[in-house]
């Protein structure tokens, strides 16, 4: 059953490829044709320009018109020929077996080439509705991409093999669509990877395309674009152009490089395709830009002139590798046709070389200009001699050489246990798909060193050269700069001598972005609209950086850092706290100290006239405890400066309330003696008897005591302690004590506060007593301006930032210890220093 089907499948095929032949019609052709046991077919592009052809299947298609002989293709015919005679003439390589050959010209059109290879495959012009076994088993075809899928897509399922020698695109490594397709260049695939390094290497990320309107080019940007996205490069625009477009589709295609911004354009392109698009460019003067070449153009003769120098010297592109098949330059050197042997095809050639058409082919074209007379001269300055640099004509040889190795391997066998080989199969048996099967497995080192064989996908390892345009002498060169290669473990290698290599812009080196790349500080903001690769460079926000150009994003500094002046580093944040040596903690200091020397000389004088009446009348015992107390007060805001510390914390806060309450104790014990004393006169009072010293230094104690209990429990539950603070501001870390428990603080600022409270309103009380010297009237003020200043002292402590913050709660210690310190004991000491004669007993007690 499976038989029967893939018979029917052939039946089928072979009807449309009749089917097609009676379609296309009898194809009067010139051929190259060399008779031998086993045929070769071979499909170039002898003449590659022809006029625009509309193919119908209603109209019988008109016979194409080839204009253009070209030199290069003709070269491969004659290498092909060069390879197959060789191989007759070698006796290990099919021995006694003679190939032989039949070259047609496929006109670079994709309906000639499918008409060529049908001609080949049916192998009869005669009987146009009857298809024939093929006499070919191989064939060697064909240069551009979409010729050889026309081919490949029909003999393929022949298993007919077709290897060639210029197609590079990757659809072509599709061995379940072309299933007998080979070729001795590299696919595309690796080409494309090379113009992506190439592009990587230069930072060019705005640049424009240029591919031809089929498959090729589809096929060939679509790899290069995958791969360039890789490494973010954006391509502006992409242009199509083929050899049969008009001119108005050139014109667009020119009028759209004109207007971009780019410096650098690829093309993936095939000279032929190519060059209409080229002689406008240099037409309009478009200079300045960068080309980048594909394998298809970068070596083709016909643009590589001075003219076209102008525009496109400096072009860069890559191509397989060359080689000197030295061999060759005498058998081309003796192509003429005024020699009875030589082939179809000369007469062109001759005409090309010379200038003139020779005797016979001018009796057929009587409209020919020039007819040669025989003593012509042949320039073998022409590149066409040239064999030293050979790369397509190398591919040529190696599709000839690998399909000799193939019929090779169908026909002969190895004896077991020896070297020698006996044949095991007539020629007569040979088959295209046994062929197609061994050539699969074709592994041989050629006459040049080189190692010949075809992988998985039927193509052979990728290597090229890095090629420059560079004009020399008058004339352009393709000189070598570098290479590109794939390692053993898939790795990509790409080599360029910089020193070697000369661009369009001259020695420096071509820049190709749409948007400058982003400096240091910054970073890359998308434009709407645009590309990726044009933005605008955006400074990083406070508190960021970016240390690399071309950032995407700006990398923000660890908590403890900040960004300094250009973005570009974090540096560490400068710590805040009130030092010592800055003018604030200078003047904070003095006056801290000022104040107990203040408090410290009072209590001198209180000391030294302790006997005075005045001093006696104000309870000497609570006034120097007072004064001690006020002397601790003034020395407490010397723990508020400085770097803060665990110790420090805990000391300042405790200190501060224990020392406050102890202060306003003594205030306290002052104003009930005052109270009680100016009242002992009264009738039946007897309080003052009860009020004597010890209860005194029972108010005191107590009243501390509680203080001392609250700070404890404070430093036991939760104690104050060093923090930095990093909300507050963003260029600095400010250090403070942290209370640990609000609660604790504000505890024992709201006991201080009771204490002062308790003192004002007995004081207030005894303000109007009838008596000159009235300590009540002193405590009311004092305490009036402790009040007030511990009260306005919350709202400034809580929105002060940073060091100010510790400023505002020392400035109220300060403040309220100078209160006390003026009100109670300054009036007293001027009397007791400035007014000797009124500390008297008399005076004291208000008594005239």
């Amino acid at each position: 059953m499976g038989m029967l089907n893939i018979l029917n499948l052939c039946f089928l095929l072979c009807t449309q490829i009749c089917s097609a032949c009676e379609l296309l019609g009898k194809f009067e052709m010139q051929d190259m044709f060399k008779e031998g046991d086993i045929m070769i077919g071979g499909i170039f592009p002898i003449f590659n320009k022809q006029d625009n052809v509309y193919i119908s299947f209603d109209v019988k298609p008109p016979k194409p018109q080839c204009k253009l002989f070209d030199l290069r293709a003709f070269r491969w015919t004659r290498i092909m020929m060069f390879a197959i005679d060789e191989i007759n003439r070698n006796d290990h390589l099919l021995p006694n077996i003679s190939l032989g050959y039949r070259i047609l010209d496929s006109c670079a059109s994709p309906t000639n080439v499918l008409r060529a290879a049908l001609t080949l495959v049916s192998g009869s012009e005669e009987k146009e509705s009857q298809c024939h076994p093929p006499p070919i088993t191989a064939l060697v075809a064909e240069s551009g991409s979409t010729q050889s899928l026309v081919v490949a897509e029909t003999l393929g399922q022949f298993r007919v093999p077709m290897v060639s020698y210029f197609s590079t695109c990757a659809c072509l490594s599709n061995k379940r669509k072309y299933p007998a397709f080979f070729r001795t260049i590299p696919s595309y695939y690796h080409e494309a990877r090379a113009l992506a390094f190439l592009v990587k290497r230069y930072g060019w990320t705005w640049i424009g395309a240029l591919i031809s309107d089929n498959e090729y080019g589809y096929y060939g940007i679509a790899d290069f674009t995958k791969e360039v996205e890789k490494h973010g490069v954006c391509i502006a625009f992409v242009g199509t152009v083929l050899r049969t477009h008009t001119q108005s589709k050139i014109l667009q295609v020119v009028k759209m490089i004109k207007q971009s911004s780019v410096k650098v354009i690829v093309a993936i392109v095939p000279e032929g395709d190519l060059y209409a698009l080229m002689q406008e460019v240099v037409k309009q003067n478009i200079t300045g830009i960068q080309w980048i070449a594909s394998s298809a153009w970068i070596t083709s003769d016909r643009p590589s002139t001075p003219a076209m120098f102008k525009s496109f010297g400096g072009t860069v592109g890559f191509v397989v590798r060359k080689m000197a098949i030295l061999k060759l330059g005498p058998v081309l050197k003796d192509i003429s046709p005024y020699k009875h042997s030589e082939s179809s095809f000369v007469s062109d050639f001759w005409e090309t070389i010379v200038g003139c058409k020779p005797p016979s082919a001018a009796n057929l074209l009587p409209n020919s200009t020039k007819i040669c007379t025989g003593d012509e001269k042949v320039d073998y300055t022409n590149k066409f001699f040239n064999v030293t640099q050979l790369r397509i004509a190398y591919n040529v040889y190696q599709a000839v050489y690998a399909i000799a190795h193939a019929l090779h391997r169908v026909v002969f066998c190895e004896k077991p246990g020896g070297n020698e080989s006996r044949q095991c199969l007539n020629v007569s048996e040979i088959t295209p798909k046994l062929v197609s099967e061994h050539l699969k497995d074709v592994h041989f080192i050629d006459v040049f060193g080189e190692e010949v064989y075809f992988d998985q996908n039927g193509d052979p390892p990728a290597s090229y050269e890095l090629i420059n345009w560079q004009l020399r002498e008058g004339e352009v060169q393709h000189i070598a700069v570098g290479h590109f290669s794939i390692s053993e473990n898939g790795k990509y290698n790409l080599v360029i001598q910089e020193d070697k290599i000369v661009w369009n812009t001259g020695n420096l080196t071509p820049k190709a972005v749409c948007s400058e790349i982003c400096p240091h500080g910054t970073r890359k903001a998308q434009i709407k609209g645009l590309p990726v690769c044009c933005f605008d460079c955006i400074p990083c926000a406070d508190g960021s950086i970016s240390n690399t150009t071309g950032a995407a994003d700006c990398m923000t500094c660890p908590i403890e850092y900040w960004s300094n002046k250009r973005k570009d580093s974090c540096v560490m944040k400068i710590t805040e706290f009130l030092s010592y040596t800055e003018t604030m903690g200078i003047v904070l200091v003095a006056l801290s100290l000022f104040g107990a020397c203040i408090t410290f000389s009072t209590m001198v004088v209180f000391i030294r006239f302790r006997e005075t009446p005045i001093v006696k009348a104000n309870n000497s015992e609570l006034s120097l405890l007072l004064l001690v107390s006020l002397i601790y007060c003034f020395l407490c805001p010397l723990t508020f400066i400085g770097e803060p510390t665990v110790w420090s914390c805990m000391l300042r806060h405790t200190a501060f309330g224990v020392t406050f309450a102890l202060c306003i104790s003594c205030v306290l014990g002052k104003t009930i003696v005052v109270v009680t004393a100016f009242r002992e006169t009264l009738p039946g009072n007897n309080v003052a008897g009860r009020f004597g010293s010890v209860q005194q230094r029972g108010i005191v104690c107590s009243c501390t005591a509680i203080q001392t209990v609250i700070c404890i429990l404070w430093l036991m539950m939760s104690p104050p302690f060093p923090n930095k603070i990093f909300e507050q501001s963003n260029k600095k870390i400010i250090l403070e004590c942290n209370t640990g428990s609000d609660a604790a603080f504000y505890s024992v600022l709201g006991y201080v506060g009771l204490l002062a409270v308790i003192c004002l309103v007995l004081a207030f009380l005894a303000r109007k007593l009838p008596d000159n010297f009235n300590e009540a009237k002193m405590i009311t003020f004092s305490m009036l301006i402790f009040c007030a200043v511990w009260i306005t002292f919350i709202p400034a402590y809580i929105s002060s930032p940073g060091k100010y913050t510790v400023a505002v709660e020392i400035f109220a210690i300060l403040s309220s210890a100078f209160g006390l310190l003026l009100c109670i004991f300054m009036p007293k000491c001027y009397i007791i220093l400035i007014k000797p004669e009124r500390n008297t007993k008399k005076h004291v007690m208000g008594k005239k």
